[in-house]
């Protein structure tokens, strides 16, 4: 075995993976860039080293500077973990050729499967079933239009290189093929450094399940069950579950085979996942699965499959590296109960699921213990840490384990309910509502569920909590109170000799009936009066909590922040009215082009800029008909959420 690992990553993987290797004795070493200073897998491992600047290309995608540390750390081994250099075949080579073992498969396997086209090509011999498209060189817009044409809509344009959903494109005529083309390539571009595609079918009642495979270096491959990912939102996973419902054991064992054979196709070894698509119309069938891609790393959801196996799988990974033996066989491994996993992510569900950035003024996490509840949760972030427009924006993963599928959801969907998170908003509220929706829970779903019931879920603008911001204005007047309290108690002296009348009283006081004051504030961006009315028989309203930040405090109600501030009369603090044509910036992000030009007239709803943030495009569009009378930006420029970007004067 191995006696000291450089994590080369970040967040909730480097501290998991920091988990089970000092479990195992063995001495961790983090990295870090200049944004994650203050990171908890910095604080978590036995030493770090600085590897660069915010930006990734500068700090966990320098294969030299990884390298670097590890040797300056004497590691003997690299666990890459996923996303980053996780998949890339010349750092698997380079760590190699540096005599640092690499944790995952050889690079000669990753080659094979890492490439969409040549993956597909290579099943296709080892007779494993393949959606049916376009997996050539050829790149040509036209060529491919027409592949796609031949193909029969609708498709899906996907980066030849890519994964997480990022470079990929669902088409569903012919008309809106370039313009979809040409965003695929561009993402792809900016997130893999390779904008080749390649064009599937798209089938209309889609299941996405994968088997988790392994494989060691004396020839034994086997797989570790299936995997349930269907609930996807732009083709990125945001539930999975194991095993997957309606799955029958001859099935398990038909679309096992297949995997194990896809991993024997290429030689792999180690932690692999084989992704499937099936048919989800009229259950899952025999007939009625494909091969679609490989990972060729540990997946973000591999918790659920070491929940219901009772497995480590980055002990296995420690294990298989170290060139030992898998340490089960095929009919050992085991299959107990359900889990269920929650992405829980800093993004607005109410805003399209933009990021949402900043510190975590609040995070809190429900415990299982003495409470009879299976509960995991892995985060790499804690309270006060922040979230940076740099790196993906998730907070933490939730797995619930149950004896049942019925069980594990109402595990999860109650401790989405206690999980507190302060500050950025989150989706906690939109993931229990998911929990709960009813087709799911019966096992009615495809990868277009979240897209066909956004509203039921919750995921669309719902206007002010008015209960949330009355709330908050109490609060900042309580807090006011205090604060004019303990000011009058540091001037001691002057207090005690001051004479306070009921007239003197700052919080609303008359002689007859319940004090009421008129509180001007801002509830989200947004101009309120509240009226807080004291009595000592006031309605309760049920929050989850309520944070406090110096200048604001955060009102948790049914998984929905409302940030609430005192409105300064003077100034006009509340955003841009209703039907105003100041275009903003949604998020923290990089302007990849603008659109329009000054003395441009547009219409409701034109294309205006497209800003990349999270190596996700969003595309920011005209809010009324009108003149552009200002670009305050350009392109390659880095905006802060809420920044004015264009303004257009209406027509009169």
């Amino acid at each position: 075995m191995f006696k000291t690992v450089l994590i080369a990553n970040r967040g909730e993987i480097a501290c998991r993976i920091i988990r089970t290797a000092k479990r195992l004795g063995l001495r961790t070493v983090a990295v870090y860039s200049e944004a994650d200073a203050q990171a908890l897998h910095v604080k978590l491992a036995d030493e770090a080293h600085l590897i660069g600047p915010p930006p990734a290309a500068q700090s966990y995608l320098s294969a030299e500077k990884l390298i670097a540390a590890a040797k300056a750390a004497r590691a003997d081994c690299i666990h890459p973990g996923y996303g980053f250099l996780s998949e890339n075949a010349a750092f698997a080579q380079s760590c190699a050729d540096a005599r640092l073992a690499f944790i995952g498969p050889p690079p000669s396997a990753m080659l094979a499967m890492g490439l969409k086209d040549r993956a597909k090509a290579l099943m296709e011999k080892a007779n494993v079933p393949v959606v049916p498209g376009y997996h050539g060189e050829m790149q040509e817009p036209k060529f491919l239009k027409q592949k796609a044409y031949e193909i029969g809509y609708p498709v899906l344009i996907k980066a030849v290189a890519g994964g997480g959903g990022k470079g990929m494109r669902r088409v569903d005529r012919h008309a809106d093929f370039d313009t979809a083309l040409e965003g695929a390539q561009r993402e792809a571009k900016a997130a893999f450094g390779d904008a080749r595609v390649l064009i599937e079918k798209y089938i209309t009642a889609p299941r996405h399940i994968e088997m988790q495979i392994f494989a060691d270096s004396h020839g034994n491959a086997i797989h570790l069950n299936e995997r349930d990912c269907s609930l996807q939102r732009r083709h990125q996973k945001v539930i999975e579950e194991a095993p997957a419902p309606g799955m029958s054991a001859s099935l398990r064992a038909e679309m096992g085979a297949a995997a194990v054979a896809a991993a024997k196709a290429c030689g792999y070894v180690g932690a692999g996942t084989i992704e499937f698509i099936a048919d989800g119309a009229g259950g899952l069938k025999s007939d009625g699965f494909w091969f679609m891609e490989m990972n060729t790393r540990l997946q973000v959801e591999h918790p659920v499959t070491e929940a219901i196996t009772g497995l480590d799988l980055v002990e296995w990974q420690f294990q298989i590296a170290a060139g030992e033996k898998l340490p089960l066989k095929q009919d050992q491994v085991p299959l107990n109960g359900h889990a269920v996993e929650a992405r829980l992510y800093a993004e607005d569900p109410e805003r399209g699921f933009l990021p949402s950035t900043g510190k975590l003024i609040a995070l809190q996490f429900p415990s299982g213990e003495g409470k009879g509840l299976n509960l995991r949760v892995d985060t790499g972030v804690a309270a006060g840490d922040e979230v940076t427009p740099f790196y993906d924006p998730m907070i933490a993963k939730l797995i619930a384990h149950g004896r049942n599928r019925e069980q594990a959801l109402s595990v999860l969907a109650n401790a989405l309910d206690a999980t507190i998170v302060a500050g950025p908003r989150s989706n906690a509220g939109f993931l229990a509502a998911l929990c709960r929706a009813p087709e799911f829970r019966e096992g009615s779903f495809d990868t277009g569920f979240i897209d066909g019931h956004l509203e039921e879920l919750g995921a669309s603008p719902q206007g002010m909590d008015k209960a949330a911001a009355a709330l908050g204005a109490r609060e900042l007047l309580t807090r006011e109170r205090s604060r004019i309290a303990a000011a009058a108690e540091r001037e001691a002296d002057a207090a005690r000799s001051a004479h306070i009348s009921p007239w003197d009283a700052d919080d609303g006081f008359q002689l007859s009936g319940p004090r009421r004051q008129i509180v001007p504030i801002l509830a989200d961006g947004q101009k309120a009066t509240a009226q807080v009315i004291q009595e000592r028989s006031a309605t309760a309203v049920s929050i989850d909590g309520i944070a406090a930040a110096s200048d604001a405090v955060y009102v948790l109600r049914r998984g929905r922040q409302t940030k609430v501030a005192f409105r300064d009369l003077s100034l006009d603090e509340g955003g841009d009215g209703a039907g105003g044509g100041i275009v903003r910036a949604p998020m923290h992000g990089k302007v990849l082009s603008v659109l329009v030009a000054e003395g441009a007239e547009v219409t409701r709803g034109q294309r205006l800029a497209i800003i990349e943030a999270m190596k996700m495009e969003h595309t920011l569009v005209a809010p009324i008909d009108g003149t552009v009378s200002e670009v305050a930006v350009a392109k390659d420029d880095q905006v802060a959420e809420g920044a004015k970007m264009i303004l257009i004067v209406a027509k009169e």
